[in-house]
């Protein structure tokens, strides 16, 4: 087969990224013309050769030339063993969105492995997400497990708790944490993680083979306090000590360095990568900005799914 030149490189690319805004973005022909400065009639025809060649179907298959880019360079830059680029959408829409498809295809061929995987989880809406992307597959052979409990301070569960969503998706057995994600005192913490079946789910997450997780800001308007996870007062303690950022719940700073003691010390679950576990973190938003700065900076993951607009922010 004759290698492709630029030119045709360049117009591959660009109807993939049509395709993507069109069916994934579910932006208007006309909106996609303005995005791309190009003529409503040949971004009418784009989108059409997305499709006829395959480019595109639910999810993007065809690489942007730009996102690989982005890719060789955040894995340079930061050390990372994987890195997954998805295109953003314009301003304004929700950037999981983009990033969903990407990371559900990641999932997917790490549970096609041959071997029998231990696959450790976080929670959160970028999870919750992603799992919703997953095709239905059968991989019995695997076990997933929680990382950390899904219960509130009221006792109430989470509603984006991912692993029993992805276990009915892909038919693996699973080890959810049942028990609240901060414990009241440092008893109460030894008493849930001394249960039994707890103990068997603790020892699978230490071992697994790598871990998925999402990662979240440290202010009055992050999720772990608008789901009830932690307090006013608990999320002022952590930005008095410097914290910019969590992931699974275990708070770390600007320098990405985990905090020691307080919330940390109370947390129902286990810390991901702590036996050099492969870590992948699935993140996009400018919310996300500073904590992936902070994450990447401490070496606390090994591989980022994201957007260009971050990527982009975080090789700035």
């Amino acid at each position: 087969m004759a290698a492709k030149s630029g030119s045709d490189e360049l117009a591959i690319d660009l109807a993939a990224r049509a395709g993507w805004m069109y069916y994934l973005g579910g932006m208007t022909q006309d909106h996609i013309a303005r995005e791309l400065g190009i003529s409503r009639q040949r971004a009418q025809r784009l989108v059409a050769r997305a499709v006829a060649d395959g480019l595109i179907g639910v999810r993007l298959n065809h690489p942007i030339s730009a996102c690989l880019e982005l890719e060789r360079a955040l894995k340079s830059r930061f050390g990372l063993t994987l890195a997954r680029v998805a295109p953003s959408l314009p301003e304004g829409m929700d950037p999981v969105k983009s990033v969903a498809p990407i990371a559900a295809k990641e999932i997917e061929r790490v549970l096609s492995n041959s071997d029998e995987l231990v696959v450790s989880l976080g929670t959160g809406r970028t999870l919750r997400q992603v799992v919703d992307e997953m095709p239905v597959l059968d991989f019995p052979k695997h076990k997933l497990v929680s990382l950390i409990g899904n219960a509130a301070q009221d006792g109430s569960a989470t509603v984006y708790q991912v692993i029993m969503r992805l276990a009915d998706r892909v038919g693996a057995r699973h080890f959810p944490l049942a028990l609240p994600l901060h414990a009241r005192d440092e008893a109460d913490r030894d008493f849930h993680l001394g249960l039994r079946h707890v103990q068997t789910a603790l020892k699978l997450a230490r071992e697994c083979d790598i871990a998925f997780v999402g990662i979240g800001d440290v202010s009055e308007t992050a999720p772990m306090i608008i789901d009830g996870f932690v307090d006013k007062p608990g999320i002022d303690a952590l930005l008095a000590r410097g914290a910019v950022g969590e992931i699974v719940g275990w708070a770390f700073d600007g320098d990405g360095k985990y905090l020691q003691g307080g919330s940390n010390a109370l947390i129902n679950g286990v810390r991901a990568g702590t036996a050099g576990t492969p870590v992948v973190c699935i993140a996009a938003g400018e919310s996300k900005f500073k904590a992936l700065g902070a994450a990447l900076k401490g070496q606390l993951i090994s591989g980022l799914i994201t957007d260009e607009t971050c990527a982009r922010y975080l090789l700035a």
